[in-house]
């Protein structure tokens, strides 16, 4: 039988599981640890209960399928455009030039097709 469902007071929550539940909240526990303030006034000290805690009172939001599949594509392009500005910044002139050139090279792995007996 599953554990949200003995809850009353949890019936109302989006989450179709305890598996969900516990990813959700990890994440958010995961956000507490690198310095994101909770939303709610809670008693709790430890990023996991705390995280908890929201996620169960609703003050959590969160994507799944498609959309959060879109949500992290999104976000890796941003952290890519940032880590490139924060490069090009960094080195600087003639030799960011270079780097970007370096990097916009595709390799190309494929094997070269087969010469015909005719050619």
């Amino acid at each position: 039988m599953e554990t949200l469902s003995l809850m009353p007071e949890y019936q109302d929550l989006p989450i179709e599981s305890r598996s969900r539940l516990v990813i959700i909240a990890a994440q958010r526990a995961r956000q507490f640890m690198q310095g994101t303030r909770p939303s709610i006034a809670t008693k709790h000290t430890k990023p996991t209960t705390m995280a908890l805690e929201e996620v169960l009172k609703g003050k959590v939001k969160f994507l799944v399928g498609k959309e959060a599949r879109q949500a992290m594509k999104e976000a890796r392009k941003q952290r890519e455009r940032e880590l490139e500005r924060l490069t090009l910044a960094h080195v600087g002139g003639e030799d960011a030039n270079e780097i970007k050139k370096d990097l916009s090279v595709i390799v190309d792995d494929s094997k070269p097709a087969e010469a015909s007996e005719d050619d």
